[in-house]
Parts: C-alpha cells; structure tokens; sequence
C-alpha cells in the first residue's frame, strides 16, 4: 500500500503490527471460552483452526455480502442472540477501536522519541 504521507504509518502500525497480537489473544480467549466443552489442547487446536478457516473464507463471504447490497452482517446478527454480545456498544468492535487507537498512540510516541 502506498500512503501519501508518512503520518498515516502509525495507523498501519496498529493494524498491521499490533493486529496479529489481537487475534492470538482473541484465539486464546476462544479456547479458554471452549475448555467448559474440551480438554485445552484440544480447545486451542480447534480455536487455531477456527481463525484459519474463517481466514479463508473472508474474502467470499465479505463478497456476497457486498453483492447484496449489504455492508456488514449486522442485518442478519439480530436474529442470532449470540452475535449481539459481540456487537453491543460495549462489544468487539468498540474493545477494537480502543486497542488498535492505543496502539497508535503508541507508534506515535515511539515515533516523536526516535526522531
């Protein structure tokens, strides 16, 4: 990708540098959340292989949403109960912001004590 200026780097630092930390965590909780069900190692495998076959399938499934006319899932989440954990105000999307935001302001102040 090409920014035209070199402040947009931060945000790609948040993203790109601290977003796989976020998914190995995410990952983790997954298989804490699993272990009621499954022994660890066996919630850890299944949890690993969840993210990798939702990796996959992320560009078709965001795909058919666009085709439809639809911007995101949120449509179809009100009548999945467990979904409306996950996008309630407080949910995954809000606990995103705040992380990848931190992270920020973290490269920006790395940035302005290196330079």
């Amino acid at each position: 990708m090409w920014f035209e200026t070199e402040s947009k780097l931060d945000a790609v630092t948040a993203v790109s540098g601290s977003g796989p930390a976020y998914v190995f965590y995410m990952v983790e909780a997954l298989a804490v959340a699993a272990c009621d069900r499954a022994r660890s190692v066996q919630a850890m495998q299944l949890a690993r292989q969840t993210v990798i076959g939702a990796a996959a399938l992320m560009e078709p499934i965001r795909n058919r949403y666009r085709s439809s006319g639809k911007t995101s899932p949120r449509p179809r989440a009100r009548r999945r109960p467990r979904w409306r954990l996950l996008m309630a105000p407080d949910g995954l999307e809000r606990c995103s912001n705040r992380a990848v935001l931190a992270a920020r302001v973290r490269s920006e102040e790395l940035g302005r004590s290196s330079g």
